[in-house]
């Protein structure tokens, strides 16, 4: 409900395109009162979610015995390997973080990296958002990162940061908001070294401009990390090995693994989503996949003798 006017500008490119009235119909409002009704309603066959997971999960309730599509969003990790190349995966941290300020179901937000590459990937990063990463009004060409969507997601990055600290993680940038800029919803693009698995931020989806980075000891401890992850959506790897990214992407239980690039990076015409069983939902979207999970089969038998 906080971001309908882009339902509203897709309802307004299909209104365009002269479709028979009816077949697209767009209806805003609260969640619990429009969204309740849509998932419950008898003549509901099918219904689609994009969004937290407790909400997905009274959803799944209260649609039950409908066709479902859920997406519930994730905890990104992103392996950098010793062989890594930094550049390339610095550059593809700062999409993973601190694309749409990091409210992304695919955003980068457990940086697990080698022990032995961690202080100069982290110096890299430092210098790269000095350099590239520009705070302001999202409508200035110049800048590169605006705001969070809302305060309760604005909370929760500063709740997060600020737990991390106080359990022992070094701030290395960022950490606050900047109000100066016209609201207390401009987080600053935060960088988080000696994250460790007890901290919130490793184990919940911040939603925020952050770098939490973790040093890992060897590969073998970066898939236990991912598979140990109750979310099970979307998971990266850097490494110039193509055998050890494969070995990787077989190893960990997660809908989706990119290797040599970021967490934002999917295509929309291949299937995305969460492993079976994980926190992240259930079934695919993406191209003719999202058609398929929401379309349901009728069997019809003619007797001709």
């Amino acid at each position: 409900p906080t971001t309908s006017v882009c339902a509203v500008k897709l309802a307004e490119c299909i209104d365009a395109a002269d479709l028979p009235p009816g077949t697209f119909n767009l209806v805003t409002g609260p969640g619990p009162v429009v969204g309740d009704e849509v998932a419950a309603n008898p003549g509901t066959a099918a219904v689609g979610f994009i969004g937290s997971i407790a909400t997905g999960r009274t959803v799944a309730a209260r649609a039950a015995g409908k066709e479902l599509l859920l997406e519930m969003g994730g905890n990104g990790p992103l392996v950098i390997c010793e062989d890594a190349d930094l550049d390339a995966a610095v550059a593809a941290t700062l999409t993973a973080c601190f694309l749409n300020a990091g409210q992304s179901c695919t955003a980068g937000e457990r940086i697990l990296v080698q022990e032995d590459v961690k202080d100069d990937y982290v110096a890299r990063l430092s210098k790269a958002i000095e350099e590239r990463i520009l705070l302001g009004d999202p409508f200035d060409d110049a800048t590169t990162m605006g705001p969070v969507n809302n305060a309760p997601t604005a909370d929760k990055t500063e709740r997060h940061v600020t737990d991390a600290q106080e359990r022992g993680a070094t701030l290395v940038a960022g950490g606050h908001r900047a109000p100066s800029l016209g609201s207390a919803l401009f987080f600053e693009a935060t960088v988080l070294d000696a994250v460790t698995d007890e901290m919130a931020i490793a184990r919940e989806e911040t939603f925020g401009p952050v770098v939490p980075v973790s040093a890992i000891r060897d590969e073998q401890q970066a898939i236990d990390l991912v598979k140990g992850s109750p979310y099970g959506l979307l998971s990266a790897i850097f490494t110039k090995d193509l055998g050890r990214g494969l070995r990787f992407a077989e190893a960990v239980r997660t809908g989706w693994v990119n290797v040599n690039e970021g967490t934002n990076y999917w295509e929309s015409h291949l299937p995305f989503g969460g492993r079976a069983g994980s926190q992240s939902g259930v079934g695919r979207v993406g191209g003719r996949f999202s058609m398929e999970r929401l379309t349901e089969l009728k069997t019809i038998v003619v007797n001709l003798g």
